[in-house]
């Protein structure tokens, strides 16, 4: 139970008042009071306390209790199941993306979303999303997974555009993530789990602890230690097979894994403290401190055709003459299944020290191993409280400022770097650190709230407020190996570590921008029944000027039980500072084959001569219109919404480098031929989307089997077109963009409590969507890279019993009945070049049924 503070009714008001959650938001008599209680929410209104309800805007609460039910500890699973317009996936061998998965929310990049923790705005990853999958492509969002379920008393979604009032990314809407703020009790508990197959064992260790701080204060303080083994979805390559039918012993079977990525070490711990600094005016601080390593893989390399590595991408064995005299040594034709027993390779290659082959140091070919080890901190502090006095008596203010720091540092086991040829031996187990991204976010806000008498039943709610900002976007060169020339970087040979090459020191730097903004915001009760709100944003950035967006909200009540609300918005996106300046090179498939994908700043010379130009803000219009009804313990809301976003940023398709290109960046862009036969991409505005949906959220509590019962629905509706594809958007994403999410998504619970045990069943219904995989167009339907699928459900259980009062024990499974995945097409291609069972675009879980036991202990 939290302390109560003499500014207890105080707090609440100044921190729904002023968008930010309070430290101490309410204290209950018993759990179903505080239940009651917490269905206030903070976002999307600067007024007082207003139950959702009363809201001019959809709001979603999820509880931290009912985010725990889920066999995953995820915080992207646990969203994904609570609100159905949150889509999340799993990307396996898509570089930094497998460990810091891109959600979305209405459909649209998980960038335009705006993430708050205890309503200050999170800061973003340092993962850039290069192989999104379509809708994230280039996405550079916060790091949600971070966050424990065990630290928060709440989620709060809000549905609808708020750009005018919390400024950037919030196109889609704002997601706040409430800390608990209990002064005493606490819970430890110990979950373990793993999928039917028998693979991805889970052990989670969590626990929460309230403490008094001081007779007036609290501190709460939560921590999670995760650990993960990988899955594996994968099917044994033909041409591995092929090879080892042909003699070659020295190909592992399966030759690369297809799955999750392994989860090492992942240790998160959080705080939240408040302190009741006398005269009504309150301190708080929270942060967060969190470290992971997650290991995944790449996709195999084989060495009869792998180019740039193994051949010289005419069929011939690729040989280098580490002296430079190419001419002693020239390449071989492959004229057999297994080169390795060829009498010219033996005896020109094998046998003497100045060729060189990569199929002597991997002679069943390689599949590179991908390691991220990501560091994120962050730290609140501030104050608020009443004035008292002046003309500003009575006025609510709250001044604070925070830091948030992600660093992702990347590492490739199992490869080369081609062009050292056999420099490579002595490279510490085939190991090479590639580099680090590094994002750090600072800012300082100061808001004021008033209600001013007009004349109405009812003081008119007056805030306004300023913000600064300054974000910026680091990149460290990786080690000396990952990024050299070799002296075999003009005989044909890659440069770089094989898969993803290392930052080099002109790659490295730091990039920054600031930007202040100020807001009005206003709210009134025109009559009893009849809101209006209406809110102003002026944001101005050091990188490309400034924009104002406005906000508009009203709420009639047409009888004691229904109610009609509407919004309507302007929004904006402003591109990430590493968006603008990331330089990357990355694996990609095109036509089925591996080649080489660089990314450039979009103002680099070579993005330049493709057409590259500097980055400008997204922009967007939004309309929303819906229905509250509510009588007695059922609860409905039906709201319907249209989103238009112009100059969307993304990342472009791969463009392939020419002779021309070649030529003209002669004297701009140092060694441009090895760029020749590779392709490069870069963030553009290019492309318009209007996004329409409907969102149906229901409510019904109960009395049924001598028990409390309370039934959930909630169902989405989303559909996007693209106006106006721009110059880089390809037909193939422009459907992934349209019909790559499902457009139907719905879920039903039924949660069942008695005195000793409880329990709930959750139904969750995908409809159709277009299942792709490894971003691949299928050119050729009979090659299986794609394909139209039809609709799904999966089932969650989960039943939990009382010991006593302080033990609770637990059994569930997500995806119950081991609903499957959509399997790739057997009878094409695709099911073999890519190593895996399932296409990695879907809906939900790839990897089948996940069971799960878990112990609670309260104190």
């Amino acid at each position: 139970m939290s302390i109560k503070f003499r500014a207890t009714t105080l707090a609440l008001a100044v921190g729904v008042a002023l968008g930010t959650a309070p430290s101490y938001a309410a204290e209950a008599a018993d759990s179903a009071k505080e239940e009651q209680i917490e269905r206030i929410a903070v976002v999307g209104s600067r007024a007082a306390p207003r139950s959702v309800a009363d809201s001019p805007v959809p709001i979603d609460i999820v509880g931290g209790g009912e985010l725990g039910r889920n066999a995953s500890s995820d915080m992207l699973d646990m969203l994904q199941a609570a609100v159905p317009s949150f889509n999340v996936r799993q990307q396996p061998i898509s570089d930094a993306a497998s460990f810091i998965r891109p959600v979305n929310l209405r459909g649209l990049s998980s960038d335009s979303t705006l993430i708050l923790l205890n309503g200050k705005r999170r800061h973003r990853a340092s993962v850039i999303a290069f192989q999104g999958g379509g809708v994230n492509d280039g996405a550079q969002g916060p790091d949600i997974s971070v966050i424990p379920s065990v630290a928060l008393k709440q989620v709060e979604v809000l549905r609808d555009g708020a750009a005018a009032q919390y400024g950037s990314d919030a196109i889609a809407g704002v997601m706040n993530f409430v800390l608990k703020d209990n002064a005493d009790g606490g819970s430890i508990s110990v979950r373990h789990g793993e999928y039917y197959e028998g693979d991805g064992t889970q052990l989670v260790v969590d626990g929460n602890v309230g403490l008094p701080f001081t007779d007036n204060g609290f501190a709460n303080l939560s921590f999670q230690y995760k650990t993960a083994d990988a899955t594996s979805r994968t099917v044994q390559r033909p041409d591995a097979q092929a090879l080892i039918d042909a003699g070659n012993t020295s190909v592992n079977d399966p030759a690369q894994t297809w799955g999750n990525p392994e989860i090492d070490d992942d240790i998160t711990l959080f705080a939240n403290v408040g302190l009741d600094i006398g005269d009504d005016k309150e301190f708080y601080m929270f942060g967060n401190y969190s470290d992971r390593t997650a290991t995944g893989g790449y996709y195999y390399r084989n060495p009869q055709n792998r180019g740039g590595v193994f051949t010289d991408g005419n069929g011939d064995l690729l040989v280098g003459a580490m002296d430079g005299n190419a001419a002693a040594c020239p390449n071989i034709a492959i004229t057999s299944s297994n080169v390795l027993t060829q009498d010219d390779y033996i005896n020109n290659v094998a046998n003497n020290d100045n060729c060189w082959a990569f199929n002597e140091l991997y002679p069943g070919g390689y599949t590179p191993q991908f390691t991220g080890v990501i560091n994120d901190t962050s730290l609140t502090m501030g104050t608020r409280g009443e004035i008292k006095g002046g003309f500003l008596d009575e006025a609510l203010y709250d001044i604070s400022g925070s830091v948030g720091r992600n660093k992702s540092t990347y590492t490739l086991a199992n490869t080369v770097n081609p062009s050292l040829g056999s420099l490579n031996v002595d490279q510490p187990n085939n190991s090479f650190e590639a580099g680090s991204y590094i994002q750090l976010e600072k800012s300082f806000n100061a808001d004021l709230v008033k209600g001013i008498d007009i004349g109405l039943d009812d003081d008119m709610n007056f805030a306004t407020g300023i913000e600064w900002r300054q974000e910026s976007f680091e990149i460290v060169s990786g080690e000396q190996a990952s990024w050299q020339q070799g002296p075999l970087a003009d005989q044909g040979f890659s440069v770089g570590s094989h898969g993803f090459a290392g930052f080099s020191p002109e790659s490295q730097g730091i990039n920054s921008r600031q930007s202040i903004a100020a807001y009005v915001d206003v709210e009134a009760y025109i009559t009893e029944g009849f809101l209006l709100g209406a809110a102003l944003r002026y944001e101005d950035f050091s990188s490309f000027g400034d924009t104002i967006n406005y906000k508009l909200t009203a709420q009639y009540e047409l009888t004691d039980e229904l109610s009609i609300r509407a919004s309507h918005s302007t929004g904006f996106r402003a591109p990430t500072v590493g968006q603008a300046n990331v330089v990357n090179t990355q694996t990609s498939l095109v036509n089925g084959e591996l080649i080489q994908s660089a990314t450039f700043p979009p103002t680099h010379p070579v993005s330049a001569e493709l057409g590259g130009i500097e980055l400008e803000p997204e922009e967007s219009v939004s309309y929303a219109i819906g229905l509250v009804y509510q009588s007695g313990d059922f609860f409905m809301t039906v709201d319907a919404y249209n989103i238009e976003v112009t100059d969307r940023v993304a990342q472009t398709d791969k463009i392939f480098i020419t002779q021309e290109n070649v030529d003209n960046l002669q004297g701009k862009y140092p060694s441009p031929e090895l760029l020749l036969g590779g392709s490069v991409t870069f963030f553009a505005n290019d492309f318009d989307t209007t996004t329409q949906g409907i969102d149906v959220v229901a409510n019904y509590g109960m009395e049924l089997m001598g028990g409390d019962t309370k039934l959930s629905l909630a169902y989405n509706y989303n559909t996007t077109e693209v106006d106006d594809p721009g110059e880089f958007t390809s037909a193939f994403k422009v459907r992934r963009l349209e019909e790559g999410i499902p457009e139907h998504r719905g879920t039903l619970t039924l949660a069942q409590s008695w005195e000793d045990v409880s329990m709930f069943v959750r139904a969750n219904y995908f409809g159709e969507w277009f299942a792709t995989h490894a971003d691949e167009p299928d050119v050729d339907s009979s090659y299986g890279w794609s394909e139209t699928v039809g609709s799904s459900f999966t089932l969650d259980a989960e039943v939990s019993y009382f010991v006593d009062d302080s033990w609770t024990l637990s059994a569930g499974a997500n995806n119950i009945l081991d609903t499957d995945a959509q399997e790739l097409q057997k009878d094409g291609g695709a099911y073999g070049v890519v190593g895996a069972k399932f296409y990695e675009s879907g809906p939900f879980d790839y990897n089948g049924g996940f069971y799960y036991v878990k112990a609670t202990y309260n104190f």
